[in-house]
C-alpha cells in the first residue's frame, strides 16, 4: 500500500509540476532541492507514473555512491509499500536487485557509463536522472555528456534532470540547455523549514592543515572533544563527518565510553553496518562517517552535526603516473549539504571544528573531478564514444590538454588506443570491464597467463586497496583475504566473481608474451599482475627498502616491511607526499627481472648514452627499463654529435670556467663586453655565459669538436677562441685596439693596463699620482672617460676621480697634505700642473 501520507510530507511535492513542465516543454531541467526535501525519492515516483497519476515511464536514477543507490532504492520500494525488485530496483558494480516489472531503476555513474557504451540509445529509458550532481565525479559529468549527445543526436525524446541540493544552478542551465536560448529551465523546491544553529568550535590551539593524506593528530582529538561537548549539551543522535576510514577509526577509539552507540559508515562498511546506521534506533548514537552521508542519505535521528571541515580529493602527478587522494578543507557547499543533516527532521545544530573568520576564504564548492583525477578511464570512455579529444561532449568542464596527453600515452602502453586516438578492439573489451585501464590490462593479460580467476583474485586487490592490518605485502594480501572472513573479504570475493565472469566475457586469444601459467607460484602471479598494471612502477633495489620505479621515481618502504630485502618489486600501490621526491610503497609484490622485462617491454631501451655527470663526460651502452639501468658497457667511440652536445649541458652546468682563461683572455673578454656595452652593433655580448654557449659554433669550433672529456676542455685558450668573435667582416676588428687599448701610456711614459671589467661602469686606470702631473683632463676611451683610481707612492688608493681637472684644483691638496709627510723622498708640488710626471723618488730625480 502506497505510504500516502509520507509522499504528502515531502516538501518538493510543490516543484513537482513545475519540473513536469519544464521536462515537457523543454526535454531538460536543473532540480535545485534542500536536503530532506524528498528529490531523490518523490521525483523519480512521479516521473514514472507510479505516484500522482501521470504515464508511465521507465526512470533511471544516477547515484554518485552505491551506498546512496541503495538507500535511495529502499527509501523508494517503502513509499510504495513494496520491496525492492518490484517496481523499484538497484543496480550497483557486482549487485542488481530489479526485475521484469521494474520502473525505476537506481544505478551508480558508472554502472549508467556502461550501459551507455552497450546501448547508446538508453533503449526503453525514458528518463533519467543524474542526482546529487554538485559533487563534480568524473562518471557524472561524463553521464551527462553522453546523455546530452544522445539526446541531439539519437534520442531527442529523452528527458534529463539534473539534481541536487547545492549545486551551480546557472553552470548546469547551461550545459543541459546547450543551444538553446537561456539554457535549460531551473526549478526550485522550498526546503525543510528546521532551522539548524550553527556553532563555531575552532581549537583551542593551532594545528597543523592537512599534508597529503595525513591529518594532525590533534586536530583529530579536538573533533572527538567536540563529538563529546556535544552529546552533553544536546539531544539526538550525533553526524560526524570526517574525511576518510582512518580518521574515522582513529576518532571511534577516542569516543570509547561515551553514552552512546558508536557507528563507522563509509564506502567499506559491511552491509549490515549500513543498514543499521539508516534505521530507526531506539538508543543515541554517534554516527561517524566520510562524505558519504553528505546527500541522498537520511540517516534517522540526527539533530546534530559535527563537522571536521576536512574532505578527500583524487589527486594526480602525471609526471610520476602516481595518484593519491589528498586532505583538503571541504568547500562551502559541502559544509551547507553536511549542515543540512541536522535539520532534516526537527531544529538541530551543527559545530563546525574551525573558526567562523576562515569560513569566507573556502572555496565556493568542490574541486571538479575532471581537472584533478587521472583522466585514463575518462579518456578511454571517450574514445569508445567516438571523441577521443572529448572535444565535442557537452562537459561542465573541458579536461585539461596536460592531464589528457598523460592518459593518451597511458591508453597507448597498454593498447587501448592508436597513436592517433583511436580505440582499439581491446581498448573496447577493457571499457567494458569497467576497471581503470591498467587494472583491466592487467585482468586481461593476467587471465591468458595465469587463468581467469587467480587473474582477477589480484586485480579486486589492487582494484580495492585492502585494509592496512593486511599488510604491504600483495601475496600476503592475497592469502589473507582468501582465507578472510572480514566485510572486506567479503566484499573481494563478490568482486572477484564479477571480473572473472567479465574476464571469460572478453577473453582474448591469446597472452601477447607466453608465461606458462601451469606452475607459477601464488607470490609469482601476484607481481606479474601487479607489474602488468603498472609497469612504470617495476622497481629494482638501491638499498634495504629503497628502490627505483622504472618512471623514474624512488621509492621506500615501512620500516618492518617483509618486502624490504627483495632484488625487485611490482608496486601496486603508492603515493607521494607533496614535496617529497620518493612515492611511499602501501601494496607490492616480489617479482624477478623476467617478469619486469616482459610486464614493461615497451619500456626497454638498449642504446648509446652520451651526457655530462658528476663533472666529466660520460659515454656508455646502456640496456634501460625506463629509468632502470640493466647493464652498461664502456663506448669507445661515441657518436661526435652525442659528445658535443654533452660538453655544451656541462659548459651550461659548471660555466664557461671549464675552459683555459689565461689572464689575457679574461682581459680581452671585459674590452669587448665594454665595447658591446658602450657601441653595440656588431661588437658581440660576451659578458653572459648564456649568450656565449648560445654561439658556441661560432667561437667553439673546432676545439669543441675535438674534445672527448673535461681535460680536453681545459685545454682550450678562451682567448684565442674569443676572437673568432671579433667583428672582422665589418673591418671594426682592426679598430680594437684603438676604441679599447689594453694600455694607456700615461705623462710618466708608463703604459698602464686598463680594466674593463667593471661590469656596468668606465674604465679603471690605477696609476701613481705623481705619474699624472702635468695631465689636465681625463684621458677617454671609445668617448668615455675613464676612472681614474690614483694611488699612493705605495701603491695604495688616495683618490678615484672621473674629472681630473677637478682634482687638481681641489682634491690634489688634501691628498698632498695628508700624504706627503708619510712619502717624504716623492714629489708633492704646489702646482702640479707644471710639475714634471715620475716613476721615481726626489733622490732620483735629483741625478
Amino acid at each position: 500500500m502506497i505510504r500516502t501520507a509520507a509522499l504528502d510530507a515531502l516538501p518538493v511535492r510543490e516543484a513537482v509540476p513545475a519540473l513536469v513542465s519544464a521536462l515537457d516543454g523543454h526535454g531538460t531541467a536543473v532540480l535545485c532541492a534542500p536536503p530532506g526535501t524528498g528529490k531523490t525519492t518523490l521525483v523519480p515516483l512521479v516521473l514514472a507514473g507510479l505516484v500522482g497519476g501521470g504515464p508511465r515511464r521507465r526512470v533511471v536514477v544516477a547515484e554518485p555512491r552505491r551506498i546512496a543507490a541503495r538507500a535511495a532504492a529502499r527509501r523508494m520500494a517503502w513509499l510504495l509499500g513494496e520491496q525492492v525488485g518490484g517496481a523499484v530496483g538497484f543496480t550497483v558494480r557486482g549487485e542488481r536487485v530489479a526485475g521484469p516489472n521494474t520502473v525505476v531503476e537506481v544505478v551508480t555513474t558508472g554502472v549508467l557509463l556502461q550501459r551507455l557504451q552497450r546501448d547508446q540509445e538508453l533503449t526503453g529509458v525514458d528518463v533519467v536522472i543524474l542526482d546529487e550532481c554538485h559533487e563534480r565525479h568524473l562518471d557524472a559529468d561524463t553521464v551527462a555528456a553522453f546523455l546530452l549527445d544522445v539526446r541531439e543526436t539519437l534520442r531527442p525524446e529523452l528527458r534529463l534532470v539534473a539534481a541536487s541540493a547545492t549545486t551551480d544552478s546557472a553552470g548546469w542551465a547551461r550545459v543541459l540547455g546547450r543551444g538553446s536560448p537561456g539554457g535549460a529551465p531551473v526549478v526550485e523546491a522550498a526546503g525543510v523549514s528546521y532551522p539548524v544553529e550553527t556553532v563555531w568550535a575552532p581549537p583551542a590551539r593551532p594545528v597543523r592543515p592537512p599534508h597529503g593524506m595525513r591529518v594532525d593528530p590533534a586536530q583529530l582529538t579536538h573533533v572527538a572533544s567536540v563529538v563529546r561537548r556535544a552529546l552533553t549539551e544536546r539531544t539526538g543522535d550525533v553526524l560526524c563527518f570526517l574525511p576518510g576510514v582512518g580518521e574515522i577509526a582513529r576518532v571511534a577509539g577516542q569516543l570509547a565510553g561515551v553514552d552512546a552507540e558508536v557507528l563507522q559508515i563509509h564506502g567499506r562498511a559491511p552491509a549490515a553496518v549500513q543498514d543499521a546506521v539508516l534505521s530507526v534506533a531506539d538508543h543515541r548514537r554517534v554516527i561517524l562517517s566520510t562524505a558519504v552521508a553528505e546527500s541522498s542519505l537520511t540517516v534517522p535521528g540526527v539533530r546534530v552535526v559535527v563537522d571536521s571541515g576536512l574532505a578527500r580529493e583524487p589527486r594526480m602527478d602525471h609526471a610520476r603516473g602516481l595518484g593519491a587522494l589528498a586532505t583538503v578543507r571541504a568547500s562551502r557547499a559541502a559544509g551547507r549539504q553536511r549542515a543540512g543533516r541536522a535539520g532534516r527532521e526537527a531544529p538541530g545544530a551543527v559545530y563546525r571544528c574551525w573558526a567562523e573568520a576562515e569560513d569566507g576564504r573556502l572555496a565556493a564548492f568542490p574541486s571538479p573531478e575532471i581537472r584533478i583525477a587521472d583522466l585514463a578511464q575518462f579518456a578511454l570512455q571517450a574514445a569508445c564514444w567516438g571523441d577521443p579529444d572529448a572535444t565535442g561532449l557537452a562537459l561542465p568542464d573541458a579536461p585539461p590538454a596536460g592531464a589528457m596527453a598523460a592518459a593518451r600515452e597511458v591508453l597507448v602502453a597498454v593498447g587501448a588506443v592508436t597513436p592517433a586516438g583511436g580505440v582499439t578492439a581491446r581498448g573496447q573489451r577493457m571499457a567494458r570491464l569497467g576497471l581503470h585501464p591498467r587494472l583491466a590490462r592487467a585482468l586481461l593479460d593476467g587471465s591468458a597467463a595465469l587463468g581467469g580467476r587467480r587473474a582477477a583474485e589480484v586485480v579486486a586487490l589492487i582494484g580495492e586497496e585492502p585494509p592496512r592490518e593486511y599488510g604491504d605485502d600483495l601475496a600476503g594480501a592475497w592469502r589473507r583475504a582468501r582465507a578472510g572472513g572480514d566485510a572486506y573479504a567479503a566484499r573481494w570475493r563478490t568482486e572477484v566473481g564479477r571480473l572473472e565472469r567479465a574476464a571469460g566475457a572478453t577473453a582474448e586469444a591469446r597472452p601477447r608474451t607466453p608465461l606458462g601459467s601451469g606452475a607459477v607460484p601464488d607470490d609469482a602471479a601476484a607481481g606479474l599482475v601487479a607489474a602488468l598494471a603498472f609497469p612504470e612502477r617495476v622497481a629494482k633495489a638501491r638499498g634495504e627498502g629503497i628502490f627505483l620505479m622504472a618512471g623514474g621515481t624512488a621509492a621506500e618502504l615501512g620500516d618492518g616491511s617483509p618486502l624490504r630485502s627483495a632484488p625487485w618489486l611490482a608496486v601496486a600501490v603508492a603515493d607521494r607526499a607533496p614535496h617529497s621526491a620518493s612515492a611511499r610503497v602501501r601494496l607490492a609484490a616480489v617479482i624477478d627481472e623476467d617478469t619486469a622485462r616482459t610486464a614493461a617491454a615497451h619500456l626497454l631501451s638498449d642504446g648509446e648514452e652520451v651526457h655530462w655527470e658528476d663533472g666529466d663526460l660520460v659515454a656508455r651502452a646502456a640496456e634501460r627499463l625506463g629509468a632502470i639501468e640493466l647493464a652498461v658497457r664502456p663506448l669507445r667511440a661515441p657518436d661526435p654529435a652525442l659528445v658535443r652536445a654533452a660538453l655544451l649541458d656541462g659548459l651550461r652546468a659548471e660555466g664557461l670556467g671549464l675552459l683555459r682563461w689565461s689572464p689575457d683572455a679574461l682581459a680581452l673578454r671585459a674590452r669587448l663586453g665594454f665595447l658591446h656595452r658602450t657601441l653595440g652593433g656588431a661588437w658581440p655580448d660576451v659578458a653572459d655565459d648564456r649568450a656565449l654557449l648560445e654561439r658556441a659554433d661560432d667561437w667553439l669550433e673546432p676545439e669543441l669538436s675535438r674534445a672527448r672529456r673535461r681535460t680536453d676542455l681545459a685545454r682550450i685558450d678562451a682567448g684565442q677562441a674569443l676572437n673568432r668573435l671579433l667583428p672582422w667582416a665589418t673591418g671594426e676588428a682592426a679598430r680594437l685596439d684603438e676604441l679599447a687599448p689594453e694600455r694607456l701610456e700615461v705623462p710618466s711614459g708608463s703604459r698602464i693596463r686598463l680594466d674593463y671589467s667593471a661590469e656596468h661602469g668606465q674604465p679603471v686606470l690605477a696609476v701613481k699620482l705623481q705619474e699624472l702631473f702635468g695631465l689636465a683632463q681625463t684621458p677617454r676611451v671609445a668617448g668615455v672617460p675613464v676612472l681614474v683610481h690614483l694611488l699612493s707612492p705605495a701603491g695604495r688608493p688616495a683618490a678615484v676621480t672621473a674629472d681630473l681637472a677637478s682634482f687638481w684644483q681641489g682634491g690634489y691638496r688634501a691628498v698632498r697634505a695628508e700624504l706627503r709627510g708619510r712619502y717624504p723622498k716623492h714629489p708633492w708640488p704646489e702646482d702640479p700642473a707644471t710639475a714634471e710626471p715620475t716613476r721615481h723618488t726626489n733622490a732620483r730625480l735629483r741625478r
